[in-house]
């Protein structure tokens, strides 16, 4: 069986990843079990840091359905683990420069749960505009060659 990789493909379109860190999540049981189904958004996520501490907030993870009345709670706060420096860079990145804190994705690496977080400035409506071009013409340059070659 294969683990699922759930990704926030809205993240690179809103925003401009200008770093990256990989974090631990602290799980409940039933949690890593909605997780190994696919269970998992992370499109309204974000992550904060608080008291020297970081923090996932607004990823929803579906209930376990066989869990009952131990399931959790689909958007609680989810403690993230990185080192004392990672967590220092990224509260002075937030703090200072009007920088915020995505989720980018969360994969298993080994039998542990791993997010992607990457630091981000808001795209305006031009540069998302100038990046759906560039997109399109990508295609359109696929499509040309893909039909020299049939021909």
């Amino acid at each position: 069986m294969s683990l699922p990789v759930i990704e926030n493909r809205k993240a690179r379109h809103e925003y401009h990843i200008l770093d990256t860190y990989e974090t631990g999540v602290v799980l409940k049981g039933t949690e890593i079990k909605s997780i190994r189904m696919g269970k998992m958004s992370l499109a309204e996520a974000y992550a904060i840091v608080r008291d020297g501490e970081l923090f996932l907030a607004n990823a929803h993870i579906d209930e376990y359905i066989k869990a009952h009345q131990f399931n959790h709670a689909p958007l609680r706060e989810r403690k993230l683990l990185a080192n004392r420096k990672e967590i220092t860079e990224m509260d002075a990145a937030t703090s200072r420069s009007g920088l915020t804190l995505i989720p980018l994705k969360a994969y298993f690496k080994g039998d542990k749960l791993k997010v992607l977080i990457g630091t981000a400035k808001g795209k305006a409506a031009h540069d998302k505009r100038a990046d759906k071009m560039k997109q399109e013409s990508k295609i359109e340059i696929a499509r040309a060659l893909r039909e020299r070659n049939r021909g």
